[in-house]
């Protein structure tokens, strides 16, 4: 599983997910090493650019992250969905549960 993180202005911690599959084989180490980084961080923002299919196991992987986040009050952001993605996102009306940006850079400024 590989996952940069690094911080942005703000307190914003921003992630990259550089696996081309979010699903039953990786989410368990997803899970796992997403908690671990934004423990103390009360903005994250998931880049998911490189990712070209999530299955219904990955879906709840981020929905965990969403839940941990909310737990905290904290805000929790998708971005960079590619068109596969998206569309699951759609179909799964995932798309109501989580803030969605198309860049990076509306992410990041979309927060308060």
């Amino acid at each position: 599983m590989e996952l940069k993180g690094h911080l942005e202005a703000e307190n914003i911690i921003v992630l990259s997910l550089a696996e081309e599959n979010l699903d039953a084989s990786n989410v368990r180490v997803f899970k796992q090493a997403v908690a671990l980084i934004i423990e103390e961080r009360p903005r994250v923002l998931l880049d998911l650019a490189a990712v070209n299919f999530v299955d219904s196991s990955g879906l709840g992987g981020l929905v965990a992250c969403q839940r941990l986040m909310n737990s905290r009050k904290g805000e929790f952001r998708l971005c960079s969905l590619t068109s596969n993605v998206n569309a699951l996102f759609e179909l799964m009306r995932m798309h109501r549960v989580f803030k969605i940006h198309e860049t990076r850079e509306a992410a990041l400024k979309s927060f308060p």
